[in-house]
């Protein structure tokens, strides 16, 4: 995190532990409002890479699940980066501000994803580097957002995923139950925006903006789930995530195969876990009925839910979603209701 960021957040009541904003001092009133109120928040947590040069659309498209001819300006776009196995390294939010492409994911595993990815570049007249501190960014949300924000910034994006690139600030609209945004930027620009926010809005922890990912079906890839996961079983190619048309990039075979040939016995679903102790990414789930070898599933990402217990999301064997008979861990674990997830996932049948 930039230090001059890191100053003006302790200034204004942050709780920061690793570089990340936990809350503003009142954790639970926080996870409250972010489902009714105006929020804002910190974005550190999740880091940026850029990747310069005349080749680089080039090279992203050979490295990519989605086509990154359709990145500009304008529109941003949800990928992924694969073994050659097909096995999800990473995913991210790829978006352009001026000549340079940014990758957005997460801290924890920005280091691997930056080096694993470099070992590519080859002969290609590419730069690829950490850029985390380059730019500031914050995540605004709430029912009331769209004119809250459109009385600072005149120009907003109207559709999920697009961009504007107004007075210094590269704007992008997110998937949510409520308006959201996420909004790049220098320095002094973003803290003149927190200043104005502060006015009618509440700043929250970084746990918030994942609360709502959780609630839209958005995963989040951690080095705890590294490999874990095909796109599909993550539900990427219903988010817009993977492109079938675009043609070679790493993995491409074995995620083709599994859309066009394969039948997924595993994918996201969104649950609630019956728990006061932390669930992270990771977390194995257990059911007396399950006959997968590999056990019935995994979770993605997890949050404490306001009104008690977790949400989270989790990669599930199909039958033992539908067997609802889920626990944590063990059979001894808490118990995990599955519930809906805003956007249908079309079942392949035999």
């Amino acid at each position: 995190m930039k230090p001059e960021w890191l100053n003006f957040l302790i200034d204004a009541g942050a709780e920061i532990e690793n570089n990340q904003v936990t809350s503003f001092g009142n954790l639970q009133r926080e996870q409250r409002v972010i489902h009714s109120g105006l929020t804002f928040c910190d974005l550190s947590h999740q880091g940026l890479i850029s990747i310069d040069g005349e080749d680089a659309a080039d090279f992203l498209q050979g490295q990519l699940t989605n086509d990154i001819r359709d990145v500009s300006d304008q529109h941003s776009q949800l990928s992924a980066y694969c073994t050659h196995k097909g096995r999800m390294l990473a995913n991210f939010r790829v978006f352009k501000r001026g000549e340079s492409f940014y990758l957005r994911l997460p801290q924890s595993i920005l280091e691997s994803t930056l080096k694993r990815i470099s070992m590519f570049i080859l002969m290609s007249k590419v730069s690829i580097r950490d850029a985390s501190n380059a730019l500031v960014r914050i995540g605004v949300s709430g029912p009331e957002a769209d004119g809250q924000l459109a009385d600072i910034i005149p120009e907003l994006p109207l559709k999920i995923d697009d961009i504007t690139q107004v007075n210094g600030y590269t704007v992008i609209k997110c998937a949510g139950s409520i308006p959201r945004y996420e909004i790049y930027g220098e320095l002094e620009p973003i803290k003149t925006l927190w200043g104005q926010l502060d006015v009618n809005a509440a700043p929250v922890g970084a746990g918030c903006w994942e609360v709502q990912d959780i609630m839209a079906g958005i995963p989040t890839i951690y080095p705890e789930t590294s490999e874990s996961f095909v796109p599909q079983m993550t539900n990427m190619h219903v988010i817009n995530g993977v492109s079938f048309q675009k043609g070679c990039y790493t993995g491409q075979e074995v995620v083709a195969r599994m859309q066009y040939l394969g039948k997924l016995k595993r994918r996201m679903f969104r649950i609630h876990i019956e728990t006061s102790e932390e669930v992270k990414a990771g977390d194995s789930l257990y059911s007396d009925d399950s006959t997968s070898g590999q056990g019935p599933g995994q979770i993605v990402s997890a949050q404490a839910d306001y009104e008690g217990g977790y949400a989270a999301l989790a990669v599930i064997n199909i039958a033992d979603a539908e067997a609802d008979n889920l626990r944590l861990h063990d059979e001894n674990g808490a118990r995990i209701s599955v519930k809906t997830l805003p956007y249908a996932v079309e079942e392949k049948q035999n």
